[in-house]
């Protein structure tokens, strides 16, 4: 029983001391994030190629992805909202939940899938091959060289492929809910914008590009904690994206008490 208590007491303090750790290493790269010195011309050009690799690249599937969901989703709402006599609130819906949530969320899933776990294998591999260690005896700030473009990256990238998703399913909504519902354009725009809320929009970016901060550095921060043994680099990924999960959940529940707050002083 002792031992046992011994243990969790142990992993508890352990976690606290990871999860300490981790914030102390997120204050630092926020700190050079607003330090002007740290973007040379070399940290622009990794940032436009993360760009690249991050938001450019994922587009034909973003795009499919964001029809399909879009379609499912509007058609669900919009069969229940008939079911239950309650479409009069399918404006509110789709604002409140497609746009400020749902759309936030499966871009961050996929962009945490893809590039989340590429940035914390890329930085456990070059922890085990030693090239950090190269980078080091040049002098090169591996913070502001292969940090803070990769962060920067996904702040962006989540922010931008949000604000698109929302788009195209408001767009797709528009074909959906005319052949579905038999709704006209008028009534659906109309609709949407007696339910646009402008602090619900402001939280969602915040929101996202919160996000895109942890979903990138938690990885780059568990790569770091590979050792020289080849074994380590998917143990890292591994505990590294499922952090990235844990902290996904922890932002949506702070959001969703952000903005249920909001509402009641508004």
């Amino acid at each position: 029983m002792t031992t046992a208590i011994e243990q969790i007491g142990r992993s508890g303090l352990h976690a606290v001391r990871a999860s300490l750790d981790t914030l102390a290493f997120a204050f630092k790269i926020l700190a050079r994030m607003f330090d002007v010195r740290a973007y040379n011309s070399a940290v622009r050009m990794v940032l436009i190629n993360q760009i690249y690799f991050t938001s450019v690249q994922i587009l034909p599937l973003f795009l499919a992805v964001a029809v399909i969901f879009g379609a499912i989703v509007i058609g669900i709402i919009g069969q229940y909202l008939i079911h239950l006599g309650l479409f009069d609130y399918f404006g509110q819906l789709l604002m409140g939940f497609v746009v400020t949530e749902f759309a936030p969320f499966i871009t961050v899933l996929l962009i945490a899938l893809r590039s989340g776990s590429a940035v914390n294998a890329e930085i456990a591999v070059m922890k085990v091959n030693k090239e950090l260690n190269t980078l080091h005896v040049f002098r090169i700030d591996e913070i502001n060289y292969l940090f803070l473009p990769r962060i920067l990256s996904g702040i962006l990238s989540i922010v931008l492929l949000s604000s698109l998703f929302s788009i195209i399913v408001l767009a797709s909504g528009l074909i959906f809910s005319s052949l579905l519902f038999d709704m006209s354009m008028n009534d659906y725009v109309t609709a949407l914008l007696a339910s646009a809320k402008f602090s619900d929009l402001i939280v969602m970016l915040i929101k996202c590009a919160i996000m895109g901060f942890f979903i990138v550095m938690i990885p780059i921060r568990y790569g770091m904690r590979a050792t020289d043994e080849l074994t380590s680099i998917p143990v890292s990924v591994l505990h590294g994206m499922v952090n990235v999960f844990i902290a996904i959940m922890i932002i949506e529940v702070v959001s969703l008490i952000v903005v249920s707050s909001i509402s009641k002083f508004i």
